[in-house]
C-alpha cells in the first residue's frame, strides 16, 4: 500500500560513484533492494558525464576517486544544471568531525556516511532525502 505523501522508489535514479567494485556492488545491491533504479560510475570524469546525461535524483559519491577527486566533483556539480542534485558523501577516508561538518556545508551535500557502509543506514538516508517509502518487508523473504 503506497502512502500518497511519498514518491515511488522505482521512479528515482541513484548514481553510485566509487572506484572500488566491491563497494559499488554492495551499494547497488542495497539500493536496488529498496526499489530504486541505479546507474554507476567508477571515476570522477564518468561521474560528471553521467550526472549531466542521466540527471540522477541523488548521487552517492566517494571522495577518493581517480581522475577527479570528490571535492573537485562537488565543485563541478555546483556550477551547472546538476546544482540541485542532492549528494551523499560515502568515504573510507578518516575524517574528523570538523572536516565532515565542513563537507556537509557544501550546498548540495545532504549527508555523510563513513565506510564500511551499513546497509540499513544507507537505505534510510536515501529514502529520507528522496522522500520515498521503504518497501514493505514480507516474512520469510
Amino acid at each position: 500500500m503506497e502512502n500518497p505523501g511519498f514518491a515511488v522508489p522505482a521512479d528515482k535514479l541513484v548514481l553510485i560513484v566509487d572506484d572500488d567494485e566491491a563497494v559499488r556492488d554492495l551499494i547497488e545491491f542495497v539500493i536496488k533492494k529498496e526499489g530504486f533504479r541505479v546507474d554507476k560510475a567508477v571515476d570522477g570524469e564518468e561521474a560528471l558525464r553521467k550526472a549531466r546525461q542521466v540527471s540522477p535524483d541523488i548521487i552517492l559519491l566517494d571522495l577518493m576517486l581517480p581522475k577527479f577527486g570528490g571535492f573537485e566533483i562537488l565543485r563541478e556539480l555546483q556550477s551547472d544544471e546538476t546544482v540541485n542534485i542532492p549528494i551523499v558523501i560515502i568515504t573510507g577516508r578518516y575524517t574528523d568531525r570538523s572536516t565532515s561538518d565542513m563537507i556537509k556545508q557544501e550546498p548540495n551535500v545532504k549527508d555523510f556516511i563513513e565506510k564500511p557502509v551499513k546497509p540499513q543506514a544507507l537505505a534510510a538516508v536515501v529514502h529520507k532525502i528522496l522522500k520515498t517509502q521503504p518497501p514493505v518487508k514480507k516474512f520469510g523473504i
